[in-house]
């Protein structure tokens, strides 16, 4: 396991300290919660990002989202991002399918 040391701004040390205290738990405990979810949240966001760029097909957004096809496409309906399916994304993904 790795270390890493970092500078905060007074607000969101305040901030990280009370969620410390919310949790009930030590600062590593949260620090490394709080990675994940922002880890996870970033990877989504570039995933949409790829994929309305087209950049990337539905499944490969999906994988790089860290999520289900049909998460990603819950995703993209309840942000209305309209589907950017051709017939080559439908043949990759029966291709992926098949693997």
């Amino acid at each position: 396991m790795a270390q890493i040391a970092t500078r905060l701004k007074d607000k969101i040390l305040e901030d990280f300290n009370l969620i410390v205290n919310e949790e009930k738990t030590d600062r590593a405990t949260v620090l490394r919660k709080l990675l994940a979810i922002g880890i996870t949240q970033w990877k989504l966001e570039h995933a949409l990002k790829l994929y309305k760029e087209q950049k990337a097909t539905t499944w490969k957004a999906a994988e790089i989202a860290g999520i289900s096809l049909y998460e990603f496409i819950d995703v993209l309906k309840n942000r209305r991002i309209p589907a950017q399916y051709t017939t080559e994304d439908l043949e990759e993904d029966l291709r992926e399918l098949a693997k």
